[in-house]
């Protein structure tokens, strides 16, 4: 066994995955970050026949949502930060795997992909399986917080209390760790897709008009927040009007937006709130002293630590590149895989 690892290492380069709802982050071993693309893939309607021999993935893929012919369909094959779709979850990895590693053959990578901490064991296995069949040698799986605790620098390992809340496209992850382990968590499905989904909700409600979840997710970028802002903000929404079913340009201010962000943002702060009531009081002492780290996508939402730390009275702070905190996460993991299986669950199969 020793030797074929050796064998497959001279080919491969042991790779770490944060396979998110709406983005797909790579991180190779003495490398870095070295890929993220949406996860997205187009296929034949009605099939799981990738267009283009896999080439209709990512950033290619997300460019036709909301675009495609009747014989075409954009699918993001994660939901809620598991796997929705097996076969293109498989194909999408696999032609991550191939597109990050440089070519097409005669690599079998390592992989340490960073999972929601509420999956299921069926979930579980289906990451197993779908990595190990996008041609991986070894998976192993690690929680979401634990990564993005470790790619924010903050000493999980220790024996001291450290928070994380980790907001992605599908879940939010809120956790409290100590020595390697989590203590208490709150897994939310509700994060980035939903805040995209509230923006669609408002924009019927109150304009009559339809908008597309890339102009929603657009809107919640350029003028959303969660806490009011010095400088108010204005955006074109381009969409379609309900009524007479013609285009239509409206402006709108990042106050309304603001407040139909209200209750998602509302139902992380409560899961944040739930977590500190469920923390022993040792920790929560050390919780105090230090606050708590944001990290994933969601962290970008302005003002959304400021929102936090109103609502708690706990010192936040956002993590560096939060975007990619928990694929660094993965990468740090990758650099020591021995000292660090401790917070890492592995497949059985080894090739």
């Amino acid at each position: 066994m020793f030797i074929l690892d050796r064998f497959w290492s001279c080919f491969s380069l042991d790779m770490g995955i944060d396979l998110g709802t709406a983005n797909t982050i790579v991180c190779v071993r003495g490398k870095g970050i070295v890929l993220m693309e949406p996860s997205v893939v187009a296929v034949k309607k009605g099939t799981n026949k990738v267009l283009l021999d896999g080439e209709a993935v990512g950033i290619m893929a997300k460019k036709m949502i909301g675009r495609t012919p009747e014989n075409i369909e954009a699918v993001r094959p994660m939901k809620n930060g598991v796997i929705a779709n097996f076969d293109i979850t498989e194909k999408m990895l696999k032609y991550f795997i191939n597109k990050a590693h440089g070519r097409r053959w005669g690599h079998r990578p390592r992989l340490v992909i960073a999972v929601p901490s509420g999956i299921t064991d069926v979930e579980k296995r289906a990451v197993f399986s779908s990595a190990d069949r996008a041609g991986a040698r070894r998976v192993y799986l690690i929680d979401e917080p634990k990564a993005a605790g470790i790619g924010a620098g903050l000493p999980i390992t220790e024996p001291t209390g450290n928070m994380i809340v980790d907001i992605g496209g599908g879940t939010t992850e809120v956790a409290v760790i100590s020595l390697g382990g989590v203590v208490t968590v709150q897994s939310l499905r509700i994060a980035g897709d939903k805040m995209d989904e509230a923006v669609i909700h408002h924009m019927k409600r109150t304009y009559n008009m339809d908008i597309g979840p890339r102009m929603a997710e657009d809107i919640k970028i350029e003028i959303g927040s969660a806490f009011p802002l010095d400088q108010p903000l204005t955006k074109e929404a381009k969409g379609r009007d309900f009524i007479t079913g013609l285009p239509r340009v409206e402006t709108i201010a990042s106050d309304e937006i603001r407040e139909a962000l209200h209750e998602p943002v509302s139902a992380i702060i409560e899961a944040i709130r739930l977590t500190l009531e469920k923390t022993p009081p040792e920790l929560s002492a050390d919780i105090s002293d230090r606050g708590m780290v944001i990290a994933g996508g969601g962290a970008l939402l302005r003002g959304i630590d400021k929102a936090i730390s109103r609502e708690t009275g706990l010192r936040v702070t956002i993590a560096d590149d939060p975007l990619t905190c928990v694929a660094r996460g993965t990468g740090v993991v990758l650099e020591d895989l021995s000292r660090m299986s401790g917070v890492l669950e592995s497949s059985e199969n080894e090739y």
